[in-house]
């Protein structure tokens, strides 16, 4: 059985991208992730892409997308958008299990180059803390209860990286 997480957000540039590629370089087969936004930029953040690059973690086949035309329905929908800064996270509507990680865009953050990369840095760990939590969980059984499934994903939004 192949379990299809979809991360969404409204550009599908930076968040959801670095969700997609690390979920898919940890996960093993039956797992995958697919990326979307509801308002998509049109191109993957150029620090987004040398962050994962640097990781070992491959971007290619990865571009920003609209949650349109998916070439997969998802299992899960993991929103990633900060509600702390006010964005409002796009609803995906359809029988899935919803679950809200957010975390702040690091592409907003100004200052200076070490600011910024310090920024993408950290929003990795959470992202990458997040998704180890989310592979440790026993999948094949929680699959078959939505509703012990999605009591398993909610708090996986609270580990920051110093939790884990």
């Amino acid at each position: 059985m192949t379990v299809n997480v979809l991360f969404l957000c409204t550009g599908n540039s930076c968040r959801s991208v670095l969700s997609e590629a690390t979920f898919n370089h940890l996960a093993p087969e039956d797992l995958s992730a697919i990326s979307a936004g509801s308002q998509p930029a049109g191109q993957l953040h150029p620090r987004a892409v040398a962050l994962l690059h640097r990781k070992g973690i491959s971007t290619e086949g990865y571009f920003s997308k609209s949650w349109d035309g998916l070439p997969v329905t998802p299992d899960i929908v993991v929103t990633v958008c900060s509600s702390a800064a006010g964005e409002t996270c796009p609803a995906y509507l359809g029988p899935v299990v919803r679950t809200h990680w957010g975390v702040e865009d690091p592409s907003h953050v100004v200052g200076t180059e070490e600011e910024i990369e310090t920024a993408f840095e950290e929003t990795y760990a959470i992202i990458r803390a997040r998704i180890e939590a989310f592979l440790a969980l026993p999948l094949d059984e929680l699959m078959r209860d939505k509703a012990k499934l999605k009591a398993a994903l909610d708090p996986i939004g609270e580990i920051t990286a110093q939790s884990h």
